[in-house]
């Protein structure tokens, strides 16, 4: 009943708009997506897209160069930001998302070291693609949604450089807080070759809050007292004006220093977790991720499209020393250890498209993608294997027809079929029962297959030349996190091909929609269902999070409006949502999903102005509202940032101010609240925070 008091009055007040403001002018700008495979525009899809421009992106890193934050402020129903080096409980819509570049996969869906988001610099990003809901169209992984960062490419012209810097520090400058960034770009066009270089180099000081002291230090990594780098190279050939061929790779990575350690709080009284100059035990955490393609376009081929890929990811994650877990070393004394994720894919993609058929009314895209993906986790000083080498390998073809039933009426509908294989040989798991950690049952290993058949149909009602209705029904695939479950058996006898755990998650997207559009006012209405029969709802028990099997059903609405006035342009987003799950395993949903899956009701506004030639600026305010969970001990408190930023063009170059928590508001996280009850995870968000940037384009 909520989403419906929310949702007629809007779709009223939208049909209710004056028809004297309705011109062939007012239909949407037709945008292609090339995160859809048959490249459609946003106004021919059923489902909610959001396109995220280069304008907004760089409004938004003028505030805060953190990815998770610029996601939270820009998409709606994506979770707030943890503001650590990890994206664990930043879900979207209550489920995972499949995050891309240039539409090769950075999930790592069998280990889930949760810094999905963390492989790319945003400072390479020319725009940011968003699919809301499950989709299966990139395969694996997208049971929340897909987030495809759009890399840059070369402008017009032999040459073109940019260069900028900017420092970042608290609203005291105090020393250890000071953070700079420096960042190139050079790229151009030479016959039938185009190219483009670049590279970024960061470092980030510690964080305050609004206290005026410092924020925690995260066990498992952090972005405060880190050093970043990424380069990116792009190679482009134009074989003939249809056919083209292109090389891009992206290393990114990030590192901390390891000059501070944490301070655990006390959650019952209300004490945050800080931190404190010393040297932690063992190496600090890093991130370093490769991601290459190789892609291949003929747009006239026998009247058709081709689109063919080749790619690669190597993931590394290196986590910080956790205190929580000793093991047993190798002469049976007590030591901590730290673990590394390994992830190495290689993939291939294939789309052929064909448009004009059946007298201009049908257009058909069908493909085949392959992926083989090896992951393992170890224990460094102990050398013990906390996740055995997994192996998983996919194949599958798809079909999508998009058919124009009528002039107003458009049908799209596909499917897709999913072959799977997960090989995993013989194992020893760790012990984590005991207060030591220590070699545990021997697992027999085996290769279980699954075989899936994911449809998808939509409608699309251009009802006036300034209305359009939508529905649609998409089904997505996804892999629990292998790794959690082949680390926690216990019991002996065991074998990987009878662990139903293993079984793959497929959940299913309901939605229907509204897209109104006039001379200068925008708005957009969406209410979903997302649910799965066999989903994965994460818990923590005893400290070790688990990953548990449970039916889950979560239900939502988004709203996006904006207006032009002259110079000024105004946006809101709303979302709310809410799920429950059944915990019990008799069929009923009773138990409400916490912090760690949902996001809160979140409502953003944000006016950017352009003053005069020269100067602009944004203000924007997101309020999180309170939530109260089962567990009050989950309860959210709710609070509300304001952010701020200033651009002005100089005779060359740009200066740019933005202050990030204007307010200085002093305030707890959504996960630490509503996610996570725990002393060493009860950390406060960032306070009043002010970079200065400079950049030239020459």
């Amino acid at each position: 009943m909520r989403f419906l008091r929310l949702c007629l009055p809007l779709s009223l007040f939208a049909m209710a708009a004056p028809l004297q403001a309705q011109t062939d002018n007012n239909t949407l700008k037709a945008v292609t997506v090339t995160a859809t495979r048959a490249h459609s525009t946003v106004e021919e899809s059923p489902q909610k897209i959001t396109l995220i421009t280069r304008e907004e992106i760089e409004q938004q890193l003028s505030i805060s160069e953190e990815p998770g934050q610029v996601l939270s402020n820009l998409i709606p129903s994506y979770s707030p930001s943890r503001q650590k080096l990890s994206n664990a409980g930043e879900t979207f819509r209550g489920r995972s998302p499949l995050f891309l570049i240039d539409g090769v996969p950075q999930s790592n869906p069998l280990r889930d070291s949760a810094r999905d988001s963390y492989t790319i610099d945003l400072s390479m990003v020319e725009r940011i693609e968003v699919i809301h809901g499950a989709s299966a169209e990139h395969g694996l992984g997208a049971t929340g949604g897909i987030i495809n960062f759009v890399t840059k490419r070369a402008d017009p012209g032999q040459i073109n450089q940019h260069a900028s810097v900017s420092v970042t520090a608290d609203d005291d400058v105090d020393s250890d807080s000071l953070g700079h960034k420096l960042n190139y770009r050079i790229g151009g066009q030479q016959g039938d070759w185009d190219y483009l270089a670049a590279a970024t180099r960061q470092e980030r000081g510690v964080f305050y809050s609004g206290d005026d002291r410092l924020v925690g230090i995260a066990y498992p990594g952090e972005l405060q007292n880190s050093t970043s780098h990424d380069l990116m190279g792009r190679l482009g050939y134009w074989i003939d004006d249809h056919q083209n061929v292109e090389f891009m790779v992206n290393r990114f990575e990030l590192e901390g220093e390891g000059d501070y350690v944490p301070v655990p709080g006390d959650r019952d009284n209300g004490i945050a977790t800080r931190s404190r100059k010393g040297t932690p035990d063992g190496e600090p955490g890093f991130n370093k991720v490769t991601t290459a393609r190789l892609s291949y376009t003929h747009t006239d081929w026998l009247g058709s499209q081709v689109d063919a890929q080749l790619y690669s990811q190597r993931f590394r994650a290196r986590f910080a020393t956790t205190p929580f877990f000793p093991y047993e070393g190798p002469d049976g004394e007590k030591q901590l250890d730290q673990t590394r994720n390994e992830s190495d894919k290689l993939g291939a993609k294939f789309t052929l498209s064909r448009d004009g058929l059946l007298d201009d009314h049908l257009k058909v895209t069908t493909g085949l993608d392959l992926l083989q993906d090896e992951t393992r986790q170890m224990l460094i000083e102990t050398g013990r294997t906390y996740v055995p080498e997994t192996q998983f390998r996919n194949a599958a073809v798809f079909a999508q027809a998009d058919f124009s039933l009528t002039e107003t009426l458009t049908l799209q509908a596909g499917a897709r079929h999913e072959q799977a294989k997960l090989n995993v040989d013989t194992y020893q798991a760790v012990d984590r029962s005991g207060p030591v950690m220590s070699d545990g049952v021997i697992v027999d290993g085996g290769s279980p297959e699954f075989d899936e058949t994911l449809l998808n149909a939509g409608l699309v009602y251009q009802a006036t030349s300034w209305a359009q209705l939508y529905t649609n029904y998409s089904e997505g695939f996804g892999m629990p996190d292998v790794g959690r479950v082949l680390r926690g058996i216990d019991q002996p006898g065991q074998d990987v091909d009878t662990l139903l755990q293993l079984r793959p998650i497929v959940t299913d997207n309901r939605e229907v929609g509204s897209r109104f559009h006039w001379d200068r006012y925008g708005l957009e209405v969406s209410y979903y269902e997302s649910r799965s029969d066999y989903g994965e709802r994460l818990t923590e028990e005893n400290g070790v999070w688990v990953g548990n099997r449970e039916k889950t059903k979560i239900r939502g609405v988004e709203v996006s409006g904006d207006a032009r006035l002259g110079g000024h342009l105004l946006k809101l987003t709303y979302s709310q949502a809410e799920g429950e799950s059944d915990t019990d395993g008799d069929g009923s949903l009773d138990t409400e999903l916490t912090g760690l899956n949902i996001a809160p009701d979140t409502l953003r506004l944000a006016w950017t102005a352009r003053w005069n030639a020269k100067l602009s600026s944004l203000l924007q305010y997101n309020h999180y509202f309170a939530r109260d969970a089962e567990d009050p001990t989950l309860d959210f408190d709710g609070h509300g940032l304001l952010d701020a930023s200033l651009a002005y063009e100089l005779p060359a170059g740009k200066l740019d101010l933005g202050i990030a928590n204007l307010l200085d508001k002093d305030y707890f996280t959504y996960y630490s609240q509503a996610a996570r009850a725990s002393d060493e995870y009860y950390f406060k968000g960032r306070g009043r925070t002010v970079t200065l940037g400079y950049s030239l384009d020459f």
